[in-house]
């Protein structure tokens, strides 16, 4: 999967691990794929059993071992001159920016979020049949940083479920420049009873199960002439 805006891959020295919060370790990978396991250990990409920590403001975790000039620099490093922004707000905040559609038959169509109240219910966008598609989010991380950020796209046609695809996106600590990442790549179906119109969900939830964003779109599948 092709991530957005990726952060450093940097940490302390061995010699002096701190006491900052595993989440903020997370923040090395930020927004890269998770390894693939066995779907019995795993839901949504997201180990089955698995319980989060307690939520603690990404402000308090940086005034964390002020006096380890290691962590500090690595914080640094890791949060640049955002560390100023910080409010103590202990909820992450994630803000869509827009929507885009990337394919080879017309190239990228971009919807900016929230789509406005008279786009609901119209067709977002039009494909042809046995074509091969991505969709690609631009968002922003705001307070906290955002931990196992998931995405489901479930599709419906004639009010029948039709797919639904589940995937990991990753961890993204908060940042001024917004990230973006392309969803896995998928081809709509061919044949008569492929063409048509249909409606879909795409959300967004974090490992603490937070919605962040519940998307409902309507697309349209024609065929290829």
């Amino acid at each position: 999967m092709e991530g957005g805006k990726r952060g450093d891959e940097a940490g302390p020295s061995s010699e002096k691990p701190g006491e900052l919060s595993e989440k903020l370790n997370e923040v090395c990978h930020v927004g890269e794929d998770e390894e693939d396991e066995d779907e019995d250990h795993r839901s949504n990409g997201v180990a089955a059993g698995f319980v989060p920590g307690p939520l603690i403001s990404l402000k308090e975790q940086i005034e964390k071992d002020e006096d380890d000039d290691s962590l500090r620099r690595w914080k640094q490093k890791l949060l640049g001159c955002l560390e100023s922004d910080l409010d103590g707000q202990m909820e992450p905040e994630v803000k869509f920016h827009s929507i885009s559609i990337v394919s080879n038959d017309f190239g990228e169509i971009n919807t900016p979020l929230p789509i406005d109240e008279n786009q609901i219910g119209h067709v977002l966008f039009t494909l042809k049949e046995g074509s091969e598609y991505r969709l690609k989010l631009t968002f922003s991380v705001l307070h906290n940083i955002v931990s196992g950020l998931t995405y489901s796209n479930t599709v419906w046609k004639g009010g029948l479920q039709v797919d639904q695809s589940k995937g990991m996106l990753g961890t993204f600590a908060p940042n001024r420049e917004p990230y973006e990442h392309t969803l896995e790549e998928e081809t709509t179906p061919s044949g008569v009873l492929a063409r048509g119109l249909y409606t879909a969900r795409l959300k967004f939830e974090d490992d603490d199960k937070r919605c962040y964003m519940e998307l409902k779109y309507s697309f349209e599948i024609k065929k290829r002439s």
